[in-house]
C-alpha cells in the first residue's frame, strides 16, 4: 500500500485539509484528518466509516472531520477489513447493505472475532427487522452496538457517535 498526502474539496465547497489513500487493487481507502490537524497533534478520536454510498460517505467524513474526528472511509466490506488490519478505529460507522464478496454483516463478525472485539459499531441500514433480530440473539449492548435506521440527517449522526463514543467500554 501507497501513502500519499493530497488536498481534497468536498461538494458543496468543504475542503478536508489531510486526505490519504492506501490503495488497494482498484479501490481506495480514505484517510482524512481534521483542517487543523497541524494546530492540534492529537484529534479526538478516529472513526472508521464503511459506506459503499462515496457521496454520503464523504458528508459524514465532512461532518466529523469538522467536529476533530479522524476519519477513514472504506466502500466496500474488503476494504474495510483491510482498514481494520491497519488503522484501529475508536468506532465503526458500519452500513449492512454493502456490494462485493463481504457484506456489512461479515465486516461485523470478523470485527467481533478479531481482538478488538469491543469496539463501538453503529449500524446503518434500513434493514430494521432482520437487525433487531440479530440485536436480541448478540448479546450486544448499546455501549458496543447500536443502529441508526436510514434515512437520517447528520446531526443525528454526530450525536450518536458522541454518545457512543462517551459510554464505550
Amino acid at each position: 500500500m501507497q501513502d500519499m498526502d493530497a488536498a481534497n474539496t468536498l461538494p458543496g465547497g468543504g475542503s478536508m485539509s489531510m486526505l490519504n489513500e492506501l490503495s488497494v487493487d482498484e479501490a481506495q481507502v480514505l484517510v482524512i484528518s481534521p483542517l487543523n490537524q497541524q494546530e492540534k497533534p492529537k484529534t479526538l478520536h478516529h472513526i472508521l466509516i464503511v459506506e459503499d454510498d462515496t457521496s454520503l460517505a464523504h458528508l459524514q467524513a465532512h461532518v466529523l472531520t469538522a467536529h476533530e474526528y479522524t476519519v477513514v472511509i472504506a466502500s466496500t466490506g474488503e476494504l474495510a477489513v483491510t482498514a481494520l488490519n491497519n488503522f484501529m478505529p475508536d468506532l465503526v460507522v458500519l452500513d449492512l447493505e454493502l456490494p462485493g464478496l463481504l457484506t456489512g454483516w461479515d465486516v461485523l463478525r470478523i470485527l467481533r472475532q478479531k481482538q478488538n472485539a469491543r469496539i463501538p459499531v453503529l449500524l446503518t441500514t434500513s434493514l430494521t427487522l432482520e437487525l433487531r433480530k440479530y440485536l436480541r440473539i448478540s448479546g450486544e449492548t448499546r455501549q458496543t452496538l447500536d443502529h441508526l435506521p436510514k434515512p437520517y440527517t447528520m446531526e443525528t449522526l454526530l450525536k450518536r457517535i458522541q454518545r457512543m463514543l462517551m459510554i464505550a467500554p
